[in-house]
């Protein structure tokens, strides 16, 4: 039995609500701590970056249309379901070489960041809309709107609490979401969407896709139909950051760049990361005659 060769589960990606293996059937190996094979993840491909935008477009409009309440709601049931797995993510994590304490203050501060952004989903709107003075006779309210769909490159070093603390302010504002899951090590991604896939989230809000930043930044910088792209990584090279931002001229994409160094931290979370995806809707409304 000592000669068994072990098989190693090959992670699929998560894109409108379901577990699609890759459509260019590449796969590339991860490695454990110890930098033994762990498992294999999904090379998505320019293709797989397209289905993944279509289904996040479809589902944008009805995700947007529940009442602000509802979302914050189904954030917290991610939570609870993430709660309930925490033994499975803590192991997942020390397989990659987190010792125990460390990953489990990780995915206590995933569970914590999702409750922290669904307890702003109906609240921020008054806090950053206004009732505007007018010299006519008209109200004039200004309230943020959601910009669309969004691409984001998770964080590279936090797995689970980076890819929560960038999806969960994105999704709890209206818009949805493309997530390329952090290079090296990409299972816990994929592992949370399974906990996305149990929980309410519609199919389509979040899609996680594993691969190269190199080779998929091109297609998620300059694809039409996108409205924003973020990412946090505060070592990022240079020519990938001009990369960045001529791309998203040719839409008018929307750039947010956010570097974080301790996800642990205070500034990791904040409204603000909410109202950088949403755009100001003004409307004017006459009264009197």
């Amino acid at each position: 039995m000592s000669d068994r060769i072990e098989v190693l589960k090959t992670y699929k990606t998560y894109v409108g609500g379901n577990f699609p293996r890759t459509e260019s059937g590449r796969y590339y190996k991860v490695y454990d701590g110890d930098d033994n094979i762990l498992a294999n993840a999904c090379q998505c491909s320019r293709k797989d970056l397209r289905d993944a935008v279509v289904a996040a477009r479809e589902a944008q409009p009805g995700w947007n249309g529940r009442t602000a309440y509802n979302r914050g709601q189904i954030l917290y049931r991610i939570a609870e379901m993430l709660e309930t797995r925490k033994a499975q993510f803590v192991e997942e994590l020390e397989t990659i070489g987190y010792k125990t304490k460390k990953a489990k203050a990780e995915v206590e501060a995933s569970i914590d960041r999702l409750i922290y952004y669904a307890g702003w989903s109906d609240k921020y709107q008054q806090v950053f809309g206004t009732i505007n003075p007018v010299s006519s006779s008209h109200f004039n309210f200004s309230m943020p709107e959601p910009m669309g769909v969004v691409n984001i490159w998770a964080p590279e070093e936090r797995p689970l609490l980076g890819l929560v603390s960038v999806m969960a302010p994105v999704i709890v504002g209206g818009n949805t979401c493309i997530i390329l899951a952090s290079e090296k090590y990409p299972l816990s991604a994929i592992s949370f969407a399974e906990v996305l896939n149990s929980s309410d989230v519609p199919g389509g809000v979040v899609n996680i896709l594993t691969g190269f930043k190199d080779e998929l930044l091109e297609h998620m910088t300059t694809h039409k139909d996108v409205n924003a792209f973020f990412y946090t990584d505060p070592d990022i090279e240079q020519d990938q950051r001009k990369q960045i931002d001529e791309n998203a001229t040719l839409n008018l994409k929307r750039v947010r760049r956010k570097p974080v160094e301790d996800w642990l931290s205070e500034e990791a979370q904040s409204p603000y990361y909410i109202t950088d995806f949403q755009e100001t809707k003004t409307t004017w409304h006459p009264v009197g005659l």
